[in-house]
């Protein structure tokens, strides 16, 4: 717009210029018709004057039209053309940018932050470093994910250039942007594939005797990783071993010696190390007849390791034939560990190492689903500790502490093995006795009772409050039979303290 208002002032000066030769003609036509002599230069002169000025006026009214030509390619192309100013202010941009972004052109011109418009966050700091770029004078290109006004972001390639006047100062920078997204969407699916074929090829064994290329491939992956491998072949005898079943079984770091190898040989090497050879025979055993995958078996060493092994028939492809077996190993001794180390932290506590509640409530469940089947009486007893708050409140924490621990520690002297000792608050445990009675259950609180009495805090005593109920004599479910037991306890605190109290009518016994 701007180009073509600059044509209007320069065609008006040919129109006044070709006028006034015309006129200049048209008065030396009239002198001369009425005999006033009009010069024949100043005719001609007249005449070239209108001459070239039509001429003049003619090449702008083309470049006029051929300006508007180039204008309506711009706005009607595929892609978007902008125009920028030297100090970065859009001049124009073509309509086509609303069909790349959502936003039209006139909103783009109105927005002062046209990469806070069209650019992704993601790619914003890029694109501000980009136009650092080309306003010192670069060209080149990149792709960038422009924000969609009512969609997705979209992959868009960028091209600019800067145009300079004829002295060489930058007049105007020249940007053309054009949909990526297509090309992209290709590029993500043909990376998706290649990776999914890459997956078929390394879960493929049967390659190892189709290619033997692929074979090396498969070698250099399998030497790598921690899982041992061996494959036996119809014949019985090892064709491929890699440097993880060598650490595993304390075979050769490198299988060659064991290549053609009898497998029952290879068999006799190993169980040395087990500490249960024959069961392990055994399993071997059952397992080379079966066509299918068998299930996971846990291996015991005699160094306390454990190794996790599975194993199936290679079969060659569309044939029932076997090719043989491939065995593969993985030692499970640190995952084991940390499992243990899980299950300990969320079922122990950590001070006195004791079942926590969590732990009780699952065993006193399962407990008396069993006592359901068997029609057993199941006993619960808990007691707390008399005095413990003034040994926090005047020794400390600390002090505290250690009178948990040794009454937990003086308590699992004197449980037996069909009773379960548990922390269960701060200074409050519990016992389940599995197949209870009456006179185990009031000897076991005398001891209780006894033992705690009998430990020595500077400075202070302590004692305990006993407590305990059956199933199904005193309650009928979980809740309730803890509820008993927690009843009769605070009975026992209200007895007096340092005495166990039962929830029926047997009555009291104290220290």
């Amino acid at each position: 717009m701007a180009r073509r208002q600059g044509q209007w002032p320069v065609m008006l000066s040919l129109w006044q210029a070709a006028l006034a030769g015309l006129a200049a003609l048209m008065a030396g036509t009239v002198a001369r018709a009425a005999g006033a002599g009009a010069d024949a230069t100043v005719l001609a002169a007249a005449l070239a004057a209108t001459v070239v000025a039509w001429v003049m006026l003619i090449h702008a009214s083309r470049r006029a039209a051929e300006g508007t030509r180039l204008r309506l390619i711009a706005e009607t192309s595929a892609g978007v053309e902008a125009a920028f100013s030297p100090d970065g202010r859009l001049e124009w941009i073509s309509p086509s940018i609303e069909s790349l972004t959502g936003y039209t052109a006139a909103q783009c011109r109105q927005s002062a932050d046209l990469v806070a418009l069209l650019v992704d966050p993601l790619d914003q700091a890029y694109a501000r470093d980009l136009w650092r770029q080309a306003q010192a004078g670069t060209v080149g290109e990149a792709e960038l994910r422009f924000c969609h006004r009512v969609g997705a972001p979209v992959w868009v390639g960028c091209r600019w250039r800067s145009v300079r006047d004829e002295g060489g100062a930058l007049s105007m920078l020249r940007v053309s942007m054009s949909s990526a997204q297509a090309r992209k969407a290709t590029e993500l699916q043909l990376l998706e594939t290649v990776a999914a074929l890459r997956r078929a090829q390394g879960l493929s064994e049967h390659y190892l005797a189709r290619n033997r290329d692929e074979r090396q491939r498969l070698e250099a992956l399998l030497d790598v990783i921690d899982l041992g491998i061996l494959f036996v072949d119809a014949d019985r005898r090892v064709r491929y071993t890699n440097p993880a079943l060598g650490r595993i079984w304390s075979f050769p770091e490198r299988g060659d010696a064991l290549l053609g190898m009898r497998d029952v040989r290879l068999l006799d090497g190993a169980l040395a190390q087990l500490s249960a050879p024959d069961d392990y025979r055994a399993h071997v055993v059952a397992v080379q007849g079966l066509r299918v995958r068998s299930a996971p078996y846990e291996i015991a060493f005699s160094d306390g390791r454990r190794v996790r092994e599975i194993s199936v028939m290679v079969t060659a492809a569309g044939a029932n034939r076997s090719l043989g077996r491939l065995w593969v190993f993985e030692d499970v001794t640190e995952q084991q560990r940390a499992a243990e180390a899980l299950v300990r932290l969320a079922e122990r506590d950590p001070l006195t190492n004791l079942y926590n509640r969590r732990r009780f409530h699952d065993a006193l469940e399962a407990s008396l689903a069993g006592a359901q089947r068997s029609a057993v009486q199941i006993g619960l007893m808990m007691f707390d500790l008399d005095g413990f708050k003034p040994i926090n409140d005047r020794l400390g924490h600390q002090k505290g502490d250690e009178v948990l621990v040794a009454v937990a520690r003086a308590i699992r002297r004197v449980v037996r093995r069909n009773e379960q000792l548990f922390r269960v608050g701060g200074d409050e445990f519990a016992i389940l006795i599995a197949d209870a009675n009456e006179t185990a259950l009031q000897e076991l609180a005398q001891r209780v009772v006894a033992e705690v009495a009998a430990i020595e805090v500077a400075e202070t005593t302590i004692s305990a409050s006993v407590g305990y109920a059956c199933y199904p004599d005193d309650a009928q479910s979980q809740d309730a039979l803890v509820a008993a037991a927690d009843s009769a306890m605070y009975r026992a605190k209200s007895a007096g303290k340092n005495c166990w109290q039962t929830c029926g009518p047997q009555g009291v016994e104290r220290r």
